[in-house]
């Protein structure tokens, strides 16, 4: 319960002091600066898709809603930004067809020259930077996100600083449960991460994290992750390596993957992309789930709002016989 009191009160100074620090900004900004219209956007992201799946002599088929996402942001000036997004989606553990609506963000940040602090509900910093790089989360999550390395939003705070055009550093403090779990435990994730551009297009990355360990007979699980890639107007391509230590909190249990990831413009609305993923295992442990999978296909951009993606699936788990998709992916948004 200290601990837990100990966040909500650091949470509640950081929110006073960006509060404090932006009316101070403004008494220091000429009088024609001080005042900066507000303004905000609506956020609306539609996933959905059609589908064949061939698994071990049986197909099916079908239309799918896969995930909606819905909010607002809004920016008062001087460096304040409010956001708040409803991810409204059918989550693995319900076995109907019902949709379950979660918050996943609603976060208030504070930007001065490198400086940026954001609380509440927040976009996680372990893999934000690959999923954008990607590209194509409507077609398929990125590789951390697909096999549970980490959340993509959680509650807590987290700072970034830009030393310079080519070196930032962020940090990170949050339940470590995910935006769809309240905290249970007493336990908290942290990250720290490197990200550097030594040239134009070209961006590092490094991150590490640790989840405390809540119960005696547990032991805290560590990430770490290197990402690498380089992004032009006609082609991009990245690859990152992975790496989960005492996955579950169970000692000498680690998971390992690796990504890589690439695309040309074949035209000026058309696409074209490919990826490979690979997810093992120390000894085994989790055979089950271990897997390889390629992912190929085009994006049609049909005018500003929607995009449309025909694309091809198959997985090689370790254990087990292959399984070959065919995708429509289809994404509408403002």
């Amino acid at each position: 319960m200290k601990k837990r009191n100990f966040i909500l009160a650091v949470l509640l100074m950081t929110m006073t002091s960006m509060i404090w620090a932006n009316d101070a900004t403004k008494k220091d900004l000429p009088k024609e600066t001080k005042e900066v219209e507000p303004k905000g956007k609506a956020i609306v992201n539609v996933f959905a898709n059609f589908n064949t799946q061939f698994d071990n002599g049986v197909s099916k088929c079908g239309f799918q809603l896969e995930r909606s996402y819905v909010g607002y942001q809004y920016k008062l000036g001087n460096g304040l930004e409010l956001k708040a997004v409803m991810d409204i989606g059918k989550p693995s553990g319900v076995d109907d067809y019902h949709y379950v609506a979660y918050i996943k963000n609603a976060q208030v940040s504070w930007k001065h020259k490198g400086l940026t602090l954001t609380g509440g509900m927040i976009s996680t910093t372990q893999f934000n930077m690959q999923e954008k790089f990607w590209g194509y989360r409507y077609i398929y999550k990125s590789f951390q996100d697909q096999y549970k390395f980490g959340n993509s939003a959680d509650l807590g705070l987290s700072v970034a600083y830009k030393f310079a055009d080519w070196v930032s550093a962020d940090a990170i403090m949050t339940n470590g449960e995910g935006y769809k779990k309240i905290q249970g435990d007493m336990g908290f994730q942290y990250g720290l991460g490197l990200t550097f551009v030594p040239v134009k297009g070209l961006s590092v990355r490094l991150y590490g994290g640790l989840n405390d360990a809540t119960e005696a007979d547990k032991v805290n699980v560590y990430n770490y992750a290197t990402f690498i890639g380089y992004k032009n107007k006609m082609f991009s391509l990245g690859g990152e390596f992975v790496m989960m230590q005492n996955s579950g909190n169970v000692a000498g249990k680690n998971k390992l993957g690796c990504s890589v990831y690439g695309s040309v413009k074949a035209h000026e609305i058309v696409d074209v992309y490919a990826r490979y993923d690979m997810l093992t295992s120390n000894n085994n442990w989790n055979a089950s789930k271990d897997e390889q999978a390629i992912i190929a296909g085009l994006q049609v951009k049909l005018g500003k709002y929607v995009k449309i993606a025909p694309n091809f699936r198959m997985t090689i788990p370790n254990e087990g016989n292959n399984k070959y998709m065919g995708y429509v992916s289809c994404y509408f948004g403002l």
